[in-house]
């Protein structure tokens, strides 16, 4: 959270520079050279982390397995769900990041389209968002898996929803199993 939070600030100030006036300039300036000093060396402590933990690096290697996902979303991801032990299923760990879909019925007069909870860590699922559109777009299985809702109707936001539910589910899978992502499993 704290090294989003530093990159949302960088980008503050550097949207800020564009239109400062020249007695502002140079403190903005200032400030965009601490942030980024300040993100890369949490960047490197994140990955030293990382790398003395044998069980982490592990994780990290099976996540990194997975096709769409990067250095910044396995970080994210198993920093939430590393333990396999915390969720006792798939749908509450989907649920935790609130991407499960909510339904809004009351009686017979009230029935409207479900759509995505929000409900959860907004943190994750912003985490997601890009991954969920590289593997949409850019993977083999992916692109079956965006073809299929397609063609079943579905709306282009409903099918990134789903696929950063699916990303949850192949994370979970990944680490559970400890073995490496099988794309064979996902084409069919």
């Amino acid at each position: 959270l704290r090294l989003d939070a530093l990159q949302v600030m960088r980008t503050q100030e550097l949207n800020r520079l564009e239109v400062a006036r020249d007695a502002i300039r140079q403190g903005l300036v200032n400030h965009i050279e601490w942030l980024e000093k300040e993100i890369k060396s949490l960047t490197r402590s994140i990955n030293n982390h990382m790398n003395n933990d044998p069980d982490l690096k592990d994780k990290q290697k099976l996540l990194d397995s997975v096709p769409g996902l990067g250095e910044r979303t396995i970080a994210v991801l198993l920093s939430y769900y590393a333990d396999s032990e915390r969720f006792s299923s798939v749908k509450k760990a989907v649920a935790f990041a609130g991407l499960d879909p909510e339904q809004h019925e009351s009686g017979s007069s009230v029935c409207r389209k479900a759509k995505m909870s929000k409900v959860g860590h907004t943190f994750i699922r912003k985490a997601l968002y890009m991954p969920a559109m590289v593997t949409l777009h850019r993977t083999t299985w992916g692109k079956v898996f965006r073809q299929r809702l397609a063609a079943a109707g579905k709306p282009a936001k409903l099918i990134i929803g789903a696929m950063m539910r699916k990303l949850i589910h192949v994370a979970l899978g990944v680490l559970k199993s400890g073995k490496p992502f099988d794309a064979s499993l996902h084409l069919a």
